[in-house]
């Protein structure tokens, strides 16, 4: 049985914007591990269904959507210095709920940097103005020159999020198995310099849920683990991914930025059309779906050395997601209906009947050959561990409370990434949700078994010997 105790004790209010399935299965986190009232916590939500959960917890609830012209008048008269607002919506702009609490003096902290809806799927919009990247830039600009003010901490979810600190003690876990004698690193700079010296050249965020409901998907319905809403959107934007120094083909259809810290690249496609081979320790080989995220550009863009398009090191960074069975059945409809969504939807939790939710970092190009460090969690271990949570919800909301109790630890901290957060402190407090948490090496390559049944032109060159590339 395992011991749970406060973690920090908190004077102010809570506002949580959103109470989809990452804010009902955080909630009980939240009571569990921050020492407050739940009288002094407010969930602000357009859907008024799934309220009545908050009641049975004691928290006040306010049956509101929120838009460019309300956002204040509704937010504003319910928020004071020292107040938290945690940002658990879908359709709601992040940027201008960031804005709005830098200017209170409130403590912020979202798992996506979401645009007003439409943003990601507007087709009147550039496609560069759809991607992550363009997000994740108009949030840092909102960064004061001293780097300091109130603590703003953005996409800290399972990925983007805890993956980035699962990343700094892969780096550590490859260093110690090489008998490297390298002390932690306590600077980005170091971070880079340790990843060039273990010659990391490609990063996927490799996931693969095989979660399985008593009810299968029908025609015309989108089902998920998590937020339909929310991957749907995901799934309609471009495909994205930090781009390495070592790359020596360009894609056919790839774009890159002009402006910004250009680590990264993006594909004239939807990224849910885009397939990439990647493993897992328990499921083997998969295809998994090339889903854009923000910590394949923040990851890349924190590892790199030298800086724009041309840096001396950078790793390749792509997140590669196998969803749970009737998820791929519901992007392949979804592809199929020209991305036009179903019209009906349903979030799988209470209905799950077995599975489980394999996350973590596949980091390639190291002698050792491949090593992936990560999150195995059941549903089982998921019901038993905290209420109200799948597998997949459970790395979420573990890690939106870890990020939570930080910021409420360290309140003047300017807006951030997960990246600059110290990620042994994060893990310790995720670690009693995560299930197995495991590291596990393999000879596998993306080239394993490829033209075994029709010959391919491959480049079988080994990634430690690949020269530095440029890409113009």
């Amino acid at each position: 049985m395992i011991a749970f105790r406060k973690e920090h004790e908190f004077h102010g209010r809570l506002v949580m914007v959103g109470f989809g399935c990452i804010g009902q299965g955080v909630l009980p986190l939240l009571l569990r591990h921050i020492d407050m009232p739940p009288q002094k916590i407010l969930i602000v939500s357009p859907d008024n269904l799934d309220l009545a959960l908050a009641g049975r917890h004691g928290v006040p609830c306010l049956h509101s959507s929120l838009s460019a012209d309300n956002l204040n008048s509704v937010l504003a008269p319910r928020l004071t210095a020292g107040d938290f607002l945690l940002n658990l919506s879908v359709n709601v702009s992040s940027v201008a709920l960031i804005a709005l609490c830098q200017s209170l003096g409130v403590l912020y902290l979202d798992t996506c940097i979401e645009p007003w809806v439409g943003g990601y799927t507007d087709p009147a919009l550039p496609v560069c103005q759809r991607t992550n990247y363009a997000l994740r830039e108009a949030a840092l600009a909102l960064r004061s020159k001293d780097r300091m003010g109130p603590t703003a901490v953005l996409t800290h979810g399972a990925n983007p999020g805890l993956v980035s600190h699962l990343l700094k003690q892969a780096l550590l876990n490859i260093a110690q198995h090489n008998r490297l004698a390298v002390a932690t690193p306590s600077s980005r700079l170091a971070w880079a310099q340790l990843a060039q010296q273990l010659n990391i050249r490609v990063i996927h965020i490799a996931e693969r849920d095989t979660q399985l409901g008593s009810r299968r998907k029908q025609a015309n319905e989108f089902m998920n683990t998590w937020s339909v809403e929310a991957f749907v959107d995901e799934a309609c934007q471009p495909a994205e991914l930090g781009w390495g120094s070592h790359e020596q083909y360009f894609p056919a259809d790839a774009l890159c930025h002009d402006s910004g810290c250009k680590a990264s690249i993006y594909l004239n496609r939807p990224g849910a059309s885009t397939q990439v081979r990647s493993w897992t320790p328990l499921a083997g080989p998969m295809l998994g779906f090339l889903i854009t995220h923000s910590e394949a550009i923040s990851m890349a863009d924190y590892l790199t050395l030298g800086e724009g398009a041309n840096p001396i090191y950078r790793p390749t960074v792509n997140y590669a997601y196998h969803p749970c069975d009737d998820g791929v059945l519901s992007l392949r409809e979804l592809a199929g209906r020209n991305w036009q969504p179903q019209t009906r939807e349903r979030v799988l939790k209470e209905e799950i009947s077995s599975g489980m939710d394999e996350l973590g970092v596949l980091l390639m190009g190291h002698p050792s050959g491949a090593y992936w460090y990560g999150s195995q969690l059941s549903i089982d271990q998921a019901r038993a561990l905290c209420p109200h949570n799948s597998a997949t919800s459970l790395q979420v909301t573990a890690a939106v409370m870890a990020g939570v109790v930080w910021t409420m630890r360290n309140p003047a901290r300017g807006v951030l990434e997960p990246d600059e957060m110290p990620f042994d402190e994060i893990l310790e407090l995720c670690r009693p949700y995560l299930g197995n948490l495991v590291g596990v090496y393999t000879d596998w390559t993306p080239l394993t078994g490829r033209g075994r049944l029709f010959s391919e032109d491959l480049d079988r060159s080994e990634p430690w010997q690949f020269k530095n590339f440029r890409v113009t």
